[in-house]
């Protein structure tokens, strides 16, 4: 496996101007406003896959859908399902079958897991998507993202959250981020941030990025980045 072996890999995220993505309960906050959220569903009707981790559908369950009926019938024309596959990453098989993204709306659906997962969890979640087993303790991020580039997704858009944006950017595996800083501050000092996990010490080749673009949206301003000089390899913490 090589490098070019894996789909682009973009975050997109929302974050208060003290760069929170959620309350300190851990609930989710609209931060962006209407011109934001259409931006965000342009970028999924444009992605092969929309990945998040067990914990962001825990918290928040959401669908990963398209929500504009026009991109989902331009994606239907072109000869592709209505949404994106949607991925959790999830080592020991936690998604409940009733999620949103299991059960709304047409298209694939992928779980990785890791061995810790019990058989009796992988096979009730097997009839709602395809498991990938990627890694023993933890999801294998690297395994997973050459998993996908062989069912040929090509673009994967990750919505979080901070643990698993941890996870990939410290392991190298991110290209570019989205990131939206709306006009709140939510405070509270473990209140999640756009990322999470371990952080990068004095001595670590910490992640370094380049801004290609700045727009004033809404009440707030979008911030596109390029990652230049990626991490060094991290503890995996996927979930």
């Amino acid at each position: 496996m090589t490098q070019i072996d894996r789909p682009t890999v973009f975050i997109n995220a929302a974050m208060s101007a003290d760069g929170k993505i959620s309350t300190v309960q851990g609930t989710q906050t609209r931060i962006s406003g209407k011109k934001d959220r259409d931006r965000v569903d342009a970028l999924k009707a444009g992605s092969d896959a929309i990945m998040v981790g067990i914990g962001t559908v825990l918290a928040d369950n959401p669908s990963l859908t398209v929500k504009s009926k026009k991109r989902r019938e331009k994606r239907k024309a072109e000869g592709l399902d209505e949404n994106p596959v949607r991925i959790v990453v999830d080592s020991t098989a936690r998604t409940p079958v009733e999620a949103e993204l299991l059960v709304k709306g047409e298209g694939k659906r992928i779980i990785a897991v890791s061995q810790r997962a019990v058989l009796e969890d992988i096979n009730r979640l097997g009839k709602k998507a395809e498991i990938l087993i990627c890694g023993t303790e933890e999801v294998d991020l690297k395994k997973l993202l050459y998993e996908l580039w062989l069912r040929d997704i090509r673009r994967v858009m990750v919505e979080g959250g901070a643990t698993l944006n941890w996870s990939l950017i410290s392991q190298g595996l991110v290209d570019e981020l989205y990131t939206y800083v709306g006009n709140m501050i939510l405070g509270g000092k473990t209140a999640p941030t756009l990322v999470g996990g371990k952080g990068f010490g004095a001595d670590d080749a910490v992640v370094k990025l380049e801004l290609l673009d700045m727009e004033k949206l809404d009440e707030g301003v979008l911030l596109r980045w390029r990652v230049t000089a990626k991490g060094g390899e991290m503890e995996n913490e996927t979930a």
